[in-house]
């Protein structure tokens, strides 16, 4: 019998609410759940029916994400992954702090064996029918060296493969030009140590403009750049939807016979289909659903966190033979506490 998935049911900007509405949906469906955070909050919601685990700490956005999770043991995101650690739980799926949600999966659960540092690994939706790319890392880890960069492309490959079937993962590494002496000191070293992998079907350098366009199946970047770069495709989009739609609205038939025709596109890019984000490198099934989640959302990152454990995730990532000379640092398990 599979365990249920541990919901945080505090995280996010229309939580409890949102979280118990997609939870509920989860449920209907068959999937097991079980809400953390506070039990009257989460019962004004709706929620009364859902198993509960009372948490009564809340990480706020605003909070540090380290600090946060060692003051506050007894909040949503903490116990979720209590949750998992202890047996009682199957994943984690969280739309609260993203750096919390990182920092208390590395700190409780710990990484996977020869993993150095965890990555946040983003799936962006591809119109045409065509497999969702795979951005990471995208916040986990704002400073970076090669080495983890290496890993990075490997995990990435197997969470490519693993998710969306991907035969043979194409993998590409940001940088400001396609040649390989483009770049900075770290882009380089990296797409050395990519370029000498046979284990992975190394494309070479891809600029911005590929990432959503482009040959390749996963895109590996540093935490920092990655965040800036998600961030403001985001925001790009954002715009450009706002701006169609103020235009077509004012175009009487003709404009309303073309937002028709337009509403199935916006529904296959939209990100509350993708899932949320996958934390890579830690032992346990960890999704983190973006902070302004619908419930819509919240439903679908409780089906790929399922998906995720029936399909052996972390048996397969264990599996992945990782570069040698990439093992488990001395330094401190501590995230770079960056949000997405």
């Amino acid at each position: 019998m599979t365990l249920p998935v541990a919901v945080d049911a505090m995280g996010g900007d229309d939580a409890p609410g949102v979280v118990v509405e997609g939870a509920l949906e989860a449920v209907r469906e068959g999937l097991d759940v079980v809400l953390v955070g506070r039990r009257d909050a989460i019962v004004a919601a709706g929620g009364e029916s859902l198993d509960i685990i009372e948490a009564s700490e809340v990480i706020e956005m605003s909070e540090e994400p380290s600090r946060a999770v060692r003051t506050k043991r007894d909040s949503s995101i903490s116990l979720a992954v209590n949750a998992v650690r202890d047996g009682a739980a199957s994943a984690i799926v969280s739309a609260g702090n993203t750096g919390a949600v990182a920092a208390a999966a590395l700190l409780r659960l710990r990484r996977l064996p020869g993993v150095a540092r965890p990555a946040i690994a983003t799936a962006f939706p591809v119109p045409g029918g065509r497999t969702a790319r795979v951005l990471l890392d995208s916040g986990a880890m704002a400073d970076c060296n090669a080495q983890w960069l290496h890993q990075f492309a490997r995990l990435g490959s197997a969470y490519s493969r693993i998710r969306f079937g991907v035969a043979a993962p194409c993998v590409g590494l940001l940088s400001i030009g396609e040649e390989p002496e483009k770049g900075n000191l770290l882009v380089k070293e990296t797409h050395k140590l990519l370029a000498a992998d046979d284990e992975i079907d190394f494309f070479g350098n891809i600029e911005g403009r590929d990432v959503l366009d482009g040959p390749v199946d996963v895109v590996v970047t540093d935490g920092f750049t990655g965040n800036v770069l998600l961030k403001s495709l985001e925001g790009t989009a954002s715009f450009f939807v706002r701006l169609i739609l103020e235009r077509l609205s004012e175009g009487g038939p003709a404009g309303a016979e073309a937002l028709r025709l337009l509403a199935p596109l916006a529904d296959e890019l939209s990100p509350d289909n993708v899932g949320g984000a996958m934390l890579l490198g830690v032992r346990g099934v960890c999704v983190i659903a973006h902070g302004s989640s619908s419930s819509t959302a919240v439903t679908n990152a409780i089906r790929v966190a399922h998906h995720m454990v029936e399909a052996d995730l972390l048996g397969e990532l264990a599996a992945v033979s990782l570069p040698s000379g990439d093992q488990l640092s001395p330094e401190p398990e501590r995230p770079a506490g960056t949000t997405a």
